[in-house]
């Protein structure tokens, strides 16, 4: 299988150079395993395997489908796992015009079984740290179809910008929830993303994409919603439901 490598080179001081890509021969079982691949409507979205009963993903991404263990969502694998749902919770105060607090909990109908392929993430509890280093995948389409699965992964190597100009790009809407990442460069990808692509810096889940400015795959800006405001919701969750 052929995969895609992208990360973007940053200059002396930090200034970037602009996102790079590669093509990279992929063992055919590649995959990442805390990344789930929810077939939901209108459009597949990516979740994360936060405990092998619980996914989470962005509100706006229903599922109907979900795969765990996944490396090219076009074609099966025999070390997929598919698994229902017996639960999705929405945040509570989730807004589908404005996309605050746009998060959701999906619990599947059965535990996952972790292995080499499939395996979980931890959620962050504290706030990132300005210029952290974040490793965001998600999947892409070569030649996007209507209801047709992406069949490329791809991921890319960004940093976290500081809080104030974070506020300043959403002009103070939604600040207190949103993490930003990336740069608003001029780049636009030939490669429809898949949604919902999580943001993981400091080896836990900070982020999970609302939407972007572009393309966020060529480092353009992201604007996630911030894991860590939702840790004791996302935890009493797990231990009520």
């Amino acid at each position: 299988m052929k995969g895609y490598l992208i990360f973007a080179l940053m200059g002396v001081a930090g200034e970037s150079w602009g996102p790079c890509l590669y093509n990279l021969e992929l063992e055919e079982d590649f995959n990442i395993p805390y990344m789930v691949y929810l077939q939901s409507s209108p459009e597949p979205c990516v979740g994360s395997l936060i405990h092998p009963k619980w996914v989470l993903t962005a509100a706006h991404c229903p599922p109907v489908k979900i795969r765990l263990g996944v490396y090219q969502p076009s074609a099966k694998s025999k070390k997929e796992q598919i698994r229902n749902y017996s639960l999705t919770v929405p945040h509570p105060d989730f807004d589908a015009q404005t996309l605050e607090n746009d998060l959701m909990m999906i619990k599947l109908s059965e535990p996952a079984t972790v292995n080499k392929v499939v395996g979980t993430i931890a959620i962050a509890l504290e706030p990132i740290a300005f210029n952290e280093s974040c490793f965001i995948p998600t999947w892409t389409w070569n030649e996007y179809k209507s209801l047709s699965d992406p069949d490329i992964l791809t991921w890319i190597q960004q940093y976290s910008l500081p809080f104030h100009d974070c506020q300043d790009r959403l002009q103070n809407i939604l600040a207190l929830t949103v993490m930003c990442v990336g740069q608003p460069l001029s780049t636009t990808s030939k490669h429809k993303e898949v949604s919902a692509a999580p943001a993981i810096c400091g080896g836990r889940l900070h982020g999970i994409l609302s939407w972007a400015k572009g393309s966020v795959t060529l480092g353009n800006e992201g604007f996630f919603t911030s894991v860590h405001n939702y840790g004791r919701w996302i935890l009493q969750i797990m231990d009520t439901h």
